[in-house]
C-alpha cells in the first residue's frame, strides 16, 4: 500500500498538506487522509476506499464533489489528481456499486 495514504479520525491540526478525505458508501461514512503533494496513484486510492469500506469483493465507482457542488469521477490518476488537489481542505467521495446509475442522488442527500 502506498504511504502517502494515512488513516485519521479527523485532522486535529490545520495541515496544508494533508487533505482529509470523507468517503459515503450507501448509509456508511469513513474518513482518512492522504498528502495533497504526494497524493499517489489512482488504483491505490481505489483499493484504499474499497478496504476502508470492507468492499473488496465489490466493483464500485468512485465520484467527488467538486467546489460548484458538482459530482465527477474519479477513475484515473488525472482526475484523482484533480480532486486531491481542488480539495479544500475536505473532498468529499462518493462510492455506488458499478452498475448502480444515480450518483448525483448521493450528492443531494448528502
Amino acid at each position: 500500500m502506498n504511504r502517502s495514504f494515512h488513516k485519521s479520525q479527523t485532522l486535529r491540526f490545520y495541515d496544508c498538506s494533508a487533505v482529509e478525505v470523507k468517503s459515503k458508501f450507501g448509509a456508511e461514512f469513513r474518513r482518512f487522509s492522504l498528502d495533497r503533494q504526494k497524493p499517489g496513484k489512482f488504483e491505490d486510492f481505489y483499493k484504499l476506499v474499497v478496504h476502508t469500506h470492507h468492499i473488496s469483493n465489490t466493483e464500485v465507482t468512485i465520484g467527488y464533489a467538486d467546489v460548484h457542488g458538482d459530482l465527477l469521477p474519479i477513475n484515473n490518476d488525472d482526475n484523482f489528481c484533480k480532486a486531491v488537489s481542488s480539495a479544500n481542505p475536505l473532498l468529499r467521495v462518493f462510492i455506488q456499486k458499478r452498475d448502480s446509475r444515480n450518483l448525483q442522488e448521493d450528492l443531494e442527500t448528502s
